[in-house]
């Protein structure tokens, strides 16, 4: 949490970059804002500054109608730490809490329910069922806006108990009824399409969506995920169904089409593709880190906004890691193209040429590495690493610990540092990775004058921390016209 004076500054200069980091309570008004409202800036003595919408709900503070504080980037904190608060909070965003209550959250993280009570207080103002609950209302007020959905199935797909208690949370979090926000999100947005939810994802800028796009597509596999010049498509399975998503990146927001089985999947849908596009990283402060340093300056003037491309499943991104050891893209997009024919569950509705989803752990633990379509060892090494995941002896979950994950990785046969670091940069979200063997980071090195021998690399890329996996993403850009690893 900044001190106030800084708190203050960034308000009184509506700073979006802050947008996520803190809420600013106003007394006289009982509202609360994202720091970049641009409403008349309060008077110092009239604000108080909360770590997050939660506090400032508990603290009777209800939301702002103009600059729409829910609708903020999440805290790019919850990326950067691995402690257990930040694993807390990508599992609450997972939805998590409302598919298996407090004691279930508690229970994945390995803390009793009293002892991760006070670690969200006491840094966050709320605990998990406030911080949940906040989270409840930013859907609700998604779904009332975005669909057709009656309001009792918004309510339960929102995660609330009762209609009263949505209803009642609606109009205290942000002075409106149901049907009054759904009646003037109508007048802005008269013919929604059927059967869709058409959402806005905040982003944080800078935000180098294109590059992001040229990533994905570089890496898509074919009947999985489709990408254009302009939008990135793909099944999603989810807790309680499935999903097929369109993402479309702009300078300050990705405008995301979902298609959900079960609106329930609203909350893990959004969270994982946020995730996916590293929607909440703090550009500022990364490309001025990585900007200091001569040998990435000109690298990061070319690309603001840089973002690592994430994943939308972790088991996904390790069978990935596995079948890309020592072949072309190319060729691992081949050879996954085929397991996904064989093993991938079809989309229930085809949005072409997305067909089917990828291979889920336990679909490739029952594979016979005889007949998969790779080298013997590799075939035994995603077998067993599946295995390992549908039995719950790896977690590659969004809460999951990095540290504890890499370890049980490299236990497996066959996975080695590279493919560990690989699953831990994209699938576990880490800003800091470095793969220091990697040979397109040996090329960019050398073709920007640099020595690109592994100890090398890792001594220069000391300089970069702790946004290791960004200056990645650059040295891969360099190699020609983005041709990325």
């Amino acid at each position: 949490m900044l001190d106030f004076d800084s708190c203050y500054r960034a308000v009184s200069s509506r700073d979006s970059r802050f947008d996520g980091w803190f809420i600013t309570a106003v007394r006289t008004t009982g509202i609360y804002c994202r720091p970049s409202c641009p409403a008349m800036t309060p008077k110092p003595g009239n604000v108080t500054f909360y770590p997050s919408a939660a506090a400032a709900q508990g603290a009777g503070f209800r939301a702002c109608r103009r600059c729409r504080p829910d609708a903020s980037p999440g805290s790019p904190e919850w990326n950067v730490r691995a402690d257990v608060v930040a694993r807390a909070m990508r599992l609450i965003g997972d939805g998590v809490v409302d598919r298996d209550g407090v004691s279930g959250l508690a229970s994945r993280l390995g803390y009793s329910e009293r002892q991760l009570h006070r670690l969200l207080v006491a840094e966050l103002g709320a605990g998990a069922q406030a911080l949940a609950r906040a989270q409840r209302a930013h859907t609700a007020r998604t779904l009332v806006e975005t669909s057709r959905m009656t309001f009792s199935e918004i309510a339960f797909a929102a995660g609330f108990a009762s209609i009263r208690q949505f209803n009642d949370t609606v109009r205290t979090v942000f002075a409106s009824t149901p049907r009054e926000l759904r009646t003037a999100a109508e007048r802005r947005h008269p013919n929604p399409v059927p059967g869709t939810l058409a959402i806005r994802l905040p982003v944080r800028p800078p935000f180098d969506g294109a590059g992001l796009l040229r990533m994905l597509r570089t890496k898509a596999v074919p009947g999985v995920e489709s990408v254009d010049d302009t939008s990135y498509r793909r099944g999603l399975l989810l807790p309680h169904g499935e999903a097929g998503v369109t993402l479309t990146p702009a300078a300050n927001h990705v405008a995301a089409v979902l298609r959900v089985a079960d609106p329930r999947d609203v909350v893990p849908a959004v969270a994982r593709v946020r995730r996916l596009l590293d929607l909440d990283a703090d550009s500022v402060a990364i490309d001025q880190a990585l900007g200091a340093d001569p040998v990435l300056a000109p690298l990061v003037d070319a690309w603001r906004g840089v973002r690592v491309a994430g994943a939308t499943d972790g088991t996904e991104m390790l069978v990935r890691a596995i079948v890309g050891q020592q072949v072309s893209v190319a060729g691992a997009r081949t050879v996954t193209a085929r397991l996904a024919r064989t093993y991938g569950k079809p989309l229930t509705t085809p949005d072409q040429p997305v067909e089917r989803h990828f291979p889920t752990a336990e679909a490739l633990a029952e594979a016979d590495p005889e007949s998969l379509p790779m080298p013997r060892s590799r075939a035994r090494a995603l077998v067993t690493a599946c295995a390992s995941i549908a039995e719950g002896r790896v977690d590659l979950d969004a809460g999951a610990d990095r540290d504890e994950a890499t370890r049980a990785l490299l236990a497996l046969p066959g996975v080695g540092p590279w493919t560990a670091d690989y699953v831990r940069l994209r699938a576990l979200g880490d800003p800091d990775v470095m793969l220091s063997t990697d040979l397109g980071v040996r090329r960019a090195l050398e073709r920007l004058g640099q020595p690109g021998d592994p100890r090398s690399v890792v001594t220069r890329a000391d300089g970069w921390r702790p946004w290791r996996s960004y200056a990645l993403m650059h040295l891969w850009h360099v190699i020609t016209d983005r041709e990325i690893k």
